[in-house]
């Protein structure tokens, strides 16, 4: 006899129905990067916003993200001053990078978020391994707080940011650490 194994793809998040706002104190979007190969240059950008729609299903789940290029922070103002240069991330040109969700699915602890980016003129897909941390009632604000952890990697080769590289590597590690409010 043969046994089947069935998998459910839940068809709602564990979050009531509505626009969750970030709250961008209890939030970051950082970055990591190769450099000449052997070491690893960490980084993050200081103005970003995202919102979060949860629905009734995971089909009408959505989030959407705008990260302001120029506020890229490696810790060293020279460093920075030359990734927002025309040679580099060119953000006269490009100042946003913009993420808009395609598809979320997952249980529990574990989801996958798949969706278009976008830097400058170029969009591609991308996918985010996103952790869900939980909800938790703030004793600050007295609402309810959502968390989540999301990572992923893009190349810089596929944005036309081919800058350099034999300095850069082309694989950027992305990691997002965001908590969302629950609609009033």
């Amino acid at each position: 006899m043969t046994s089947k194994t069935t998998t459910t793809i839940p068809t709602a998040l564990p979050l009531a129905a509505g626009h969750w706002t970030l709250d961008p104190f209890h939030s970051a979007v950082g970055f990591t990067i190769r450099h000449l190969g052997i070491s690893k240059v960490r980084g993050q950008f200081m103005r970003f916003e995202a919102d979060l729609i949860v629905g009734d299903t995971l089909d009408s789940c959505a989030v959407t993200a705008t990260v302001a290029l120029d506020s890229v922070d490696t810790g060293n103002a020279d460093r920075d001053a030359h990734l927002s240069a025309p040679d580099m991330l060119d953000v006269a040109n490009r100042p946003a990078m913009v993420f808009r969700s395609t598809r979320i699915e997952g249980d529990g602890s574990d989801w996958i978020m798949e969706g278009d980016l976008t830097i400058g003129e170029v969009t591609r897909s991308v996918t985010f391994d996103v952790e869900f941390g939980g909800v938790e009632d703030s004793i600050v604000d007295g609402r309810r707080h959502a968390g989540f952890e999301a990572k992923g990697e893009i190349r810089r080769s596929d944005f036309g940011l081919g800058f350099a590289p034999a300095i850069l590597g082309d694989a950027v590690k992305i990691q997002l650490d965001m908590q969302f409010v629950e609609p009033e």
